[in-house]
């Protein structure tokens, strides 16, 4: 019997807990883990990421089945769960660690977060213009343990996201 075929995608939109926390929620989402992607310092900490000095942002890498939720719908929750005009930070939380980025995993998945931007951008969903940075993932390091699932253990901490309504893009 053969696994059934899932797809990868990493994001950033700010503070990793409340991405997190909001896509291990979403029907066809199978997993969500906190992590950092995109700087030069291999296997960083906590720490070292919150310095800013690493290069890498807070991100969230999802497995998800796209026969229950495609790639687009990720993209859109993703977009409506954060300000994607805000450059380098999200809300109180600033530094370049929490900027806005998608890191892609294939050329596909490129196309479509350029396209969604586009779409973005043409229309009247924001008062700014979409700053979210679009990368190919070169690598995704795990969070150390206490951070995954973080809302999950410490739900009397303030939470830090809110979902807009659809796109409908």
């Amino acid at each position: 019997m053969s696994e059934k075929a899932t797809s990868k995608a990493t994001i950033g939109a700010g503070c990793f807990w409340g991405v997190e926390y909001i896509f291990e929620r979403i029907a066809g989402v199978l997993n969500a883990v906190s992590g950092y992607s995109g700087g030069e310092v291999e296997n960083p900490t906590y720490q070292e990421v919150c310095t800013g000095t690493t290069g890498h942002a807070e991100v969230v890498q999802l497995e998800f089945d796209p026969g229950v939720i495609s790639f687009k719908e990720i993209l859109d929750y993703y977009f409506r769960s954060h300000d994607p005009t805000q450059l380098n930070g999200q809300g109180p939380d600033l530094g370049h660690q929490y900027r806005s980025v998608v890191f892609y995993h294939n050329e596909g998945q490129k196309k479509e977060v350029e396209d969604f931007i586009q779409k973005l951008n043409d229309g009247e969903y924001f008062d700014a213009p979409v700053v979210t940075e679009v990368k190919e993932l070169k690598k995704f390091y795990p969070a150390e343990e206490y951070h995954q699932d973080y809302y999950s253990k410490n739900n009397q901490r303030p939470y830090c996201h809110v979902l807009r309504e659809s796109f409908k893009l």
